[in-house]
């Protein structure tokens, strides 16, 4: 099925109102989805649309009273589960408790943090949620995944730098948005790389990565800096929209390791579109590199 792409006139992305044109996503009925942080936000978004599509949606989530009230307000198939990407515990716990296909891995649970904080494994807590979670969930349940991953990366990607030498955050004065970019440029190399890794090993399953843009979001709730609140509050476009993006990146008849976003104001609000990504986002050794340390830093290696 080709996608039939959202389209707006100059003035509607400007309204937080959650009318949005979902034509391109198909009928999904008989499809599995797991979407990870899904009790809110894009998460929550994303899962009700695929839900009204006709697709069992699996909400993967830290707190199951906070998942079932979010699933409670989607019409459809649902389930809830307990992933807690902080831990790898969880992460294995969850993988292995999975013994059906997954048509649709959709990771989209991420954090900030103001203050330097560690994982139940030790990571610094953004890079160890953003990027080694989703890291490990995949690969380990790969072997399950027919269709598609999904990561939900950011522009902020453009602003990051992967220090091999101090991933932890032991010896560089920690700072909130760096430590965010550097686990947003992450998320991009990981895709990369994995759709490398799929095209070798003539898989089906595709890897794509999407920026939600500018969205009024929990995930900024503990965001210390003026000028992001300020942004926030004039700027964003509400979860709905945020969720097109994620969306089109899940669905749409794209290629593998394409980086979806919005159109317009930068790529920060409106329908979406295949965007354009960092040079370092696009360092083929780069992206090895960061593969290579994550499998030693998880113990979870690539499953195909």
């Amino acid at each position: 099925m080709k996608p039939i792409l959202a389209t707006q006139s100059a003035t509607s992305w400007r309204s937080h109102m959650p009318i949005t044109n979902t034509a391109f996503v198909p009928n999904m009925t008989n499809k599995t989805v797991i979407v990870t942080g899904a009790n809110s936000g894009i998460g929550f978004a994303t899962a009700k649309m695929l839900a009204k599509r006709g697709a069992r949606v699996v909400l993967a989530v830290r707190d199951i009273a906070k998942g079932e009230k979010a699933a409670s307000g989607i019409s459809g198939i649902t389930e809830v589960r307990k992933l807690d990407l902080a831990s790898l515990a969880s992460i294995r716990a969850f993988a292995s408790d999975w013994q059906n296909p997954v048509d649709l891995l959709i990771n989209n649970a991420g954090v900030t943090s103001p203050s330097l904080r560690r994982t139940a494994d030790g990571f610094e807590l953004q890079f160890g949620t953003n990027h080694l979670g989703p890291f490990a969930l995949t690969n380990l349940l790969l072997p399950n995944i027919t269709g598609r991953v999904v990561t939900v990366g950011s522009q902020a990607e453009q602003m990051g730098r992967i220090d091999f030498d101090d991933l932890n955050w032991e010896r560089t004065l920690y700072s909130e948005f760096r430590s965010y970019a550097n686990s947003k440029l992450a998320n991009l190399l990981f895709t990369a790389e994995l759709q490398r890794r799929l095209s070798a090993a003539n898989s089906r399953v595709i890897a794509t990565v999407a920026h939600p843009g500018l969205v009024s979001s929990n995930i900024y709730d503990e965001a210390t800096g003026l000028v992001m609140r300020l942004m926030v509050r004039l700027a964003a476009q509400s979860p709905e929209w945020g969720a097109l993006p994620v969306l089109y990146a899940a669905v749409a008849d794209i290629p593998g390791n394409s980086f979806v976003g919005p159109r317009n104001l930068f790529h920060m609000r409106g329908a979406p579109e295949i965007i354009k990504s960092s040079k370092a986002a696009c360092n083929d050794e780069l992206a090895k590199q960061l593969w290579t340390t994550s499998e030693q830093l998880t113990r979870v290696q690539f499953a195909i």
